[in-house]
């Protein structure tokens, strides 16, 4: 049956994008603005490489904490993910996120189908000084990236097809909603004023509590304490990671800008700041200082900054990332990994970091740093509106991402098994699930 539908999904794309001509519309769809800066431009198609990395980057991540025998398997998680979304992306997903809004919870898909109007000649009315699919192209990026972050929960011992089909589902009906409701100007959480430079709901929170249904869902590994199979490929990673997350902040003032420069220097110190809190709480707490735990803390401040970094000065960037850290840190030793388990601690660091920098957003927004902001600044300046914005926010992506998450785990899981069986989970995935081995 697997065969018979591969080869449809095939066929189809094959015959759709042979004859797109005769059955797609040529003509673009208007843009407010299309006077293109050539600097904007350059920085932003950069910005988009930047960002393509940081999946590779994630892969090398997950990859050096797992088993030796889980490796590859893992690795190759992240690099579907590259694969997959961007066929998906192309074809529908796109315009399910920032196509014409439907109730401001998701766009219509029709007139983006297979990027149908998505040309180098209009722009995206937020984005008027680089090419509509420039645009497109840069938030295919954060969109690959989201159900790579999630695949640490349940690393060595999903089946590798079952992550596909739940990975399209997942792009469809969680993380396209959410960049609608949150980056489209008609979004619910656009409109009521929510503020997310880059991604602190839409990629952070979403994986984030993903990860731990599928970690719920899919119970427990046979044997739940193993040796990193290579703690320099977590370094290797880190460093990756730490690289794109540049595009992905910086890129996301969407132009060649002081806001870009503004959102390097937030996510440069709070990086920093957050490996130093984590490794001093390890210190403090009777722990070694590790590489491990200094290349944790280093993403989680990465996370936590995400959703702020065009919106908070330096000083408090620090705040932020050394805060996330402590608070991610003490999540993830009082977890209970006994009863759950989330391998590579997924939500205490993408999760529970993306919701600190959600709220902390609230607290230091201030429109000196960004005009955007408006009166509704953080609540340090007095000013409560903005934070109890984020409040709301959080909460309901918080549950509309774990309990939509859980039904997609429960629904795939009715269509192919989720979870390879107990002989192949101790022959290990990169065996039983590619034939390969390192």
């Amino acid at each position: 049956m697997r065969k018979i539908i591969l080869s449809v999904i095939l066929i189809t794309i094959l015959v759709l994008t042979f004859v797109s001509n005769f059955i797609l519309s040529d003509s673009p769809i208007p843009a407010e603005a299309v006077k293109f800066d050539t600097g904007d431009t350059a920085w932003m198609i950069v910005a988009t490489a930047f960002v393509l990395l940081m999946t590779p980057g994630l892969g090398f991540f997950y990859g050096g904490m797992v088993g030796k025998k889980n490796v590859i398997s893992t690795m190759l998680q992240s690099f579907m993910a590259m694969v997959i979304v961007t066929i998906l992306w192309v074809i529908v997903a796109f315009g399910l996120a920032f196509g014409p809004t439907i109730g401001g919870i998701i766009g219509n898909p029709l007139p983006n189908l297979f990027f149908q109007g998505v040309g180098t000649s209009t722009a995206w009315s937020l984005a008027p000084t680089i090419p509509f699919m420039l645009f497109a192209l840069f938030q295919a990026k954060f969109a690959i990236i989201t159900p790579a972050l999630i695949t640490g929960a349940f690393a060595e011992r999903v089946r590798f097809w079952a992550y596909l089909l739940f990975m399209v589902l997942f792009i469809l009906f969680i993380y396209a909603p959410l960049a609608h409701m949150t980056w489209h100007p008609d979004g619910v959480f656009f409109k009521m004023g929510v503020l997310d430079f880059a991604g602190g709901t839409v990629v952070h929170m979403s994986a984030g509590w993903a990860a731990l249904a599928g970690a719920i869902f899919l119970g427990k590994r046979k044997i739940q304490k193993v040796n990193p199979a290579r703690i320099t490929y977590v370094l290797l990673g880190t460093g990756l990671l730490w690289f794109g997350w540049f595009g992905f902040n910086a890129g996301s003032a969407l132009g060649s800008n002081g806001l870009a420069v503004q959102a390097l220097g937030t996510t440069t110190v709070a990086a920093a700041a957050a490996a130093m809190a984590w490794v001093f709480l390890d210190k403090i707490i009777g722990h070694k200082l590790s590489a491990l735990g200094a290349c944790i803390g280093a993403v989680v401040g990465l996370v936590a900054i995400t959703p702020a970094a065009g919106f908070v000065s330096i000083p408090h960037a620090i705040f932020i990332g050394a805060f996330a850290a402590i608070v991610s840190n003490l999540v993830v030793s009082k977890f209970p990994k006994g009863k759950i388990d989330d391998a590579l601690d997924v939500f205490a660091c993408h999760g529970v970091g993306g919701m600190v920098g959600m709220l902390l957003t609230g607290v230091f927004a201030s429109k000196a740093i960004n005009p955007a902001v408006g009166d509704n600044q953080g609540l340090i300046f007095g000013t409560p509106t903005l934070f109890i914005n984020q409040l709301i926010a959080l909460v309901a992506v918080s549950i509309f991402a774990f309990v939509g998450s859980y039904i997609l785990f429960f629904v795939v899981n009715k269509i192919t098994p989720l979870r390879v069986t107990e002989e192949k989970e101790e022959l290990g995935l990169d065996i039983s699930q590619h034939g390969e081995f390192l």
